[in-house]
């Protein structure tokens, strides 16, 4: 599983987005500025990531080492545990010692690399490989890569969100299996939840967006929302989605307590990277959260045993079990890069060769993100993981859109959230509208 450092990385990103400088290159982006390199000549390539953990460290490696071994005459310099901030500026300046490939954790972004042309389009490669992502790469993979038909990214595993519960809990409460649909759910949270004095001995379920990954965007996409209409303006006031998703957390937080009681609860728990995730030690018998949490989950040995199934859904909606939330890793080619047909060469490999991927999902123990790679039978994963593969290759499971100023519009909602969910906002529509209206200044603001 991937560790603390990437993982905290990977959420810090939404809250940076808002931060981080548009980027102002001025290449085009277009294939042709820099793809006029012979890819079997001999030449070295330079891979930027951000991995840091020394396993994921050793699984970059062996991925690049397998590449190499493939196509001998392309070297690959890699540099690792690089920000988003030290790629923006590398990709802004250019020379020799700049990323001709990189990857990041922030799919946030995607919209900026795309519309300042930072990346280029990777459309023309493909097509020129005869490679189609739309049947290649999972269905919100092939939508998080891209912004406004320009495809300057592809995905380089991913990360699927579920549920996971404690089944020895949930067996002393007579619950006989995971919740499916929210009042499913609902029932349940408040059947597994103890309470003790003015506290509790133990929490159905840490519904407060402050949580351990309880955002607006994990919630809501079990709602399949549409973030934007066609002419890019917010759709937060008018789907109806949206309102369901905010009522139901509301409803959660009122029915488990209240807002101040579990805020006073939520500030006793463990941290959600260390041993003690309030998960881990039982204090909550369900939990919202990544592929990667089964690993850690195990590595604290707690002492029940582990069930993961997918999010529950809208009554409504209850065909549709089986969904989540995606996001991941992106990769993309710099267009600032003289080697970009070799650079290519590297990309595709990466993300769409089936072995590579799969080997690198074993080493990473993240979701694979091609649709072939899902189902290789060379995977390598405990069978509660199996959840996770099946939320990735689902076509109902959504993502958020690319936006031209990166998280910001995620950031806002979630903003938001604080108000709604502690009594602050009391109007839930009124509120809703006021909150698309600052989306579609920022982003005006942005362009």
């Amino acid at each position: 599983m991937p560790q603390p450092t990437s993982r905290t990385a990977r959420r810090a990103a939404l809250v940076l987005a808002a931060s981080v400088a548009l980027l102002t290159t001025a290449c085009t982006g277009q294939s042709g500025s820099g793809a006029n390199d012979d890819a079997s000549k001999d030449t070295t390539i330079n891979f930027w990531h951000a991995w840091s953990a020394p396993s994921e460290v050793a699984a970059v490696k062996a991925l690049v080492a397998s590449f190499e071994k493939a196509h001998p005459n392309i070297h690959v310099n890699v540099v690792g545990n690089m920000t988003d901030d030290k790629i923006n500026q590398a990709l802004r300046t250019g020379g020799d010692k700049a990323p001709d490939v990189i990857s990041s954790f922030t799919t946030n972004n995607v919209g900026k690399f795309c519309s300042s042309g930072a990346l280029i389009d990777l459309n023309p490669f493909f097509k020129k490989s005869g490679i189609d992502p739309e049947t290649t790469f999972p269905k919100a993979m092939n939508e998080y890569t891209q912004y406004d038909g320009d495809r300057c990214t592809a995905p380089l595993l991913g990360d699927a969100y579920g549920l996971y519960y404690n089944k020895t809990a949930f067996a002393k409460a007579g619950i006989k299996s995971p919740p499916k649909t929210w009042s499913e759910f609902e029932a349940d949270a408040k059947k597994l939840t103890i309470t003790k004095g003015d506290s509790y001995q133990q929490l159905g379920f840490m519904p407060d967006y402050h949580g351990w990954e309880t955002t607006t965007e994990h919630y809501f996409a079990q709602f399949s929302p549409t973030y934007f209409d066609s002419s890019g303006k917010s759709e937060v006031a008018k789907d109806p989605a949206f309102k369901a998703g905010f009522t139901l957390q509301k409803k959660l937080v009122d029915d488990l307590g209240g807002f101040a009681k579990l805020e006073k609860y939520r500030a006793t728990l463990g941290d959600e990277w260390g041993a003690k995730h309030p998960f881990h030690t039982g204090q909550v018998a369900m939990q919202l959260d990544g592929e990667w949490r089964l690993g850690m989950a195990l590595d604290a040995k707690p002492k029940f045993d582990i069930g993961v199934a997918p999010l529950p859904v809208p009554d409504d909606q209850a065909d549709q079990y089986g969904k989540g939330y995606i996001t991941g890793t992106i990769t993309g080619i710099a267009a600032t890069s003289h080697k970009q047909n070799a650079a290519w060469e590297f990309v595709k490999y990466i993300t769409t060769d089936t072995d590579a991927v799969v080997n690198f999902s074993n080493g990473i123990h993240n979701v694979p993100s091609t649709l072939a790679a899902l189902k290789s039978p060379k995977l390598k994963y405990d069978p509660r993981f199996k959840t996770f593969l099946d939320i990735a290759a689902n076509p109902e499971s959504t993502t958020t859109p690319a936006s031209i100023n990166g998280g910001q519009y995620l950031v806002t909602l979630q903003q938001f959230g604080y108000d709604y969910e502690s009594g602050k906002a009391k109007d839930l529509q009124s509120g809703l509208a006021s909150t698309a209206k600052q989306i579609d200044t920022d982003i005006a603001q942005a362009k």
